[in-house]
Parts: C-alpha cells; sequence; structure tokens
C-alpha cells in the first residue's frame, strides 16, 4: 500500500513539475530511513538474544580466559549494547559494515561481491514475472465466458499455491536432468572464465567480448530467473484478470463500445492503464516476499548472491555479515517500493492532484 505524505508545493509548468518529482522522491526518502534504522535496531537486538557466542566459535575448547577476554574486546563485544548498535550504525551511513568475524574479510567487500548476481537475478526474474503475468492475464480476460478461460483460471490457482522452492524443483527435473537442455549449477560453466569488471557476468562478458562466456552465464541464469518470474506472475495474472474485469463495468468502457471502438482497442487503450494500479500496487507489495525469495533460489541454483551469502553467514554466525545483509536486503525492498509508488504516481492522476 502506498504511503501517505504531506502535500507538495502546488506547481505548473515543466521546471516546477520537476521540483515537485524532487520533492516526491525526497519525501519518500526521508519517510522511509527511519524504517530501515528500526529494522537494523531488531536484527542486532535479536542476534544479541541468541543464546550463540561468536568468541567460543572462533575459539579452540581449551582457550584461556585472557584469549576470551582479548577477543571480546576486539570484537567490541564488551561495550554497552545500545554503544554497539550507535557505532555499527554511524559506520554503517558510511558503508563500512566491519570485518567478518569467521574470516576477517571486509564485509562491505563481500556483499559488493555478491550483489551483483542478486540483482541480475531480480531483475530478469521481475521482467519476466511481470510481462508473463500480464501477458496471462490479458489472455484469460481476453477470452472470458469460454472453455479456456476456465482452463487458465485453474492453472493459475494450482501455479500460484506452488512454493519458489519447488517451482526450481521442477525446472531443474524438466529442463535440467530430463530434456539436459539447460546447466542448473553455479554462475558459469567450469571451463569458462570472465574476466571482473563490473561483477555482472553477462554485462562483463560483452565488454570484453567474451560471447562463450556470455553464452555460459545467460544459459546458467535462465532456470533460476523463470522460477523467480513463475512465483512473480502468477498473483500478477490473476490481479489483472480482476481488474480488468471490474474495470469493464466503468460507464467510460460502456460509452467506448457503443461507439464502436474495436475490442482489442479498448483493452489496451482505454481498460488497461487503469487496470495496471491495482497489478502495479501488488508488484510492491510482493517486493519482500520475492526478494526474500532470492535466499532459497540461489542457495538451490548455487549462485554466489546476497541470499547463498547470508546462509553461509548464519551457518556460522557472523553476526557482522547477517546485519549487513539484513539492511541491504531492508533496502533493496525499500527501493522496490519506492519504484512502485512513483509509477503510481504517474499512472494515477488523482494523486497527483493530491501531492
Amino acid at each position: 500500500m502506498s504511503a501517505v505524505y504531506p502535500p507538495a508545493p502546488a506547481s505548473t509548468g515543466a521546471v516546477p513539475r520537476l521540483m515537485q518529482q524532487v520533492w516526491l522522491l525526497a519525501r519518500q526518502v526521508l519517510w522511509r530511513l527511519p524504517m530501515l534504522v528500526m529494522v537494523s535496531l531488531i536484527v542486532f537486538i535479536i542476534l544479541r538474544a541468541i543464546p550463540v557466542d561468536p568468541v567460543t566459535m572462533l575459539l579452540p575448547p581449551g582457550a584461556s580466559q585472557d584469549d576470551i577476554d582479548a577477543l571480546t574486546a576486539q570484537l567490541g563485544l564488551d561495550r554497552n549494547l545500545a554503544v554497539q548498535f550507535l557505532i555499527w550504525l554511524k559506520d554503517a551511513f558510511t558503508l563500512d559494515f566491519g570485518t567478518s568475524i569467521q574470516n576477517g574479510s571486509a564485509v562491505s567487500a563481500m556483499v559488493a561481491d555478491a550483489l551483483p548476481m542478486t540483482i541480475q537475478l531480480l531483475v530478469c526474474g521481475f521482467i519476466g514475472g511481470i510481462a508473463l503475468g500480464l501477458a496471462l492475464g490479458l489472455l484469460t480476460f481476453r477470452y472470458r465466458g469460454t472453455r479456456l478461460e476456465k482452463i487458465l483460471l485453474a492453472s493459475n490457482g494450482v501455479m500460484i499455491a506452488i512454493p519458489d522452492y519447488l517451482w526450481a524443483i521442477i525446472l531443474i527435473v524438466i529442463f535440467g536432468v530430463t530434456l539436459q537442455w539447460l546447466p542448473f549449477l553455479g554462475p558459469v560453466g567450469a571451463n569458462i572464465s570472465i574476466e571482473h569488471i563490473t561483477g555482472f557476468l553477462m554485462l562483463d562478458s560483452l565488454l570484453t567480448a567474451n560471447w562463450e562466456g556470455f553464452a555460459s552465464a545467460f544459459s546458467h541464469l535462465v532456470l533460476p530467473s523463470l522460477t523467480l518470474s513463475l512465483v512473480v506472475a502468477t498473483p500478477i495474472a490473476r490481479m489483472a484478470y480482476s481488474s480488468l474485469s471490474e474495470v469493464y463495468r466503468e460507464d467510460y468502457i460502456h460509452a467506448a463500445q457503443l461507439r464502436g471502438l474495436s475490442h482489442n482497442r479498448i483493452l489496451l487503450h482505454h481498460a488497461l492503464r487503469n487496470a495496471s494500479l491495482p497489478t502495479v500496487s501488488l508488484v510492491g507489495v510482493q517486493a519482500s516476499v520475492i526478494i526474500g525469495g532470492t535466499l532459497l533460489i540461489e542457495s538451490i541454483f548455487g549462485l554466489p548472491g546476497i541470499g547463498n551469502l547470508m546462509i553461509k553467514a548464519m551457518r556460522s554466525f557472523d553476526m557482522q555479515v547477517i546485519q549487513a545483509l539484513a539492511l541491504t536486503y531492508a533496502v533493496t525492498v525499500q527501493l522496490v517500493n519506492m519504484a512502485t509508488d512513483f509509477a503510481l504516481y504517474k499512472l494515477n492522476p488523482r494523486l497527483r492532484i493530491q501531492s
């Protein structure tokens, strides 16, 4: 659901309109910053409440009390919890998340190395899911009252009940094991080497004219992206179908029909814009579920993204990495929600009038 903000200054003209959009972006950011701080605080408290001592996990069983005290002070765990959190929060604003308890690496570098893979997966999954969902929703509505409509609605009801990890297993069994059309483990083939420039494998392979590397990176991304797309597409298809059914009861649709406009023109040029508003809202609401779903998808397909990094950090109780990744997930969700709010602002004239 979109947030309610104080009204922006009234404006007319191109430059004032730009200022109004800048004001909209600024208040979106200001409203979401306290939410990110609260998420960080909740994760911080939960990690400290878990009865697991990272110091004893790092030291051998026969470590002396002096060794335990020295490592505790080195990790900053001997300070007051409020002081620990404020120090972590101050450093987080400069993207300094400390060092990993397990391997001593800079957490910021670990997140930066893993983030491009997750971004690739999310972008491909979102684009594919939205396109597939809208296509299925339009197809179902286009053939309403026919047997095909019933088949598509029944199929959607079954597909929406399938979780992401089960989609991953189904696709691996069909396309990876049985048909052997697509690879399903790792980001690229074992014999493929791609020069690291941006961290985005397909982009790096294009920048270096490594066509074999591009083909390998693309083929390895198909199944995990399709898994995420199917999770995204099924609720979007249902929402698009329901929204179109509601819109077609409106008077302006009846008026367009009386004017003799073709069915496709009414559907694509008149009904789809208004029907897209609930669908866009749904994408924003589902953002946290979809982004969180990358954790399992990356683990199943062996992709070195932040989801896989989070699982490894939880296994070793690496608090610094867990805190940084939790904040990364929260920021990603808020960015998607901001994009959703902005899309609704552009699509719905009433929101522009209210703001």
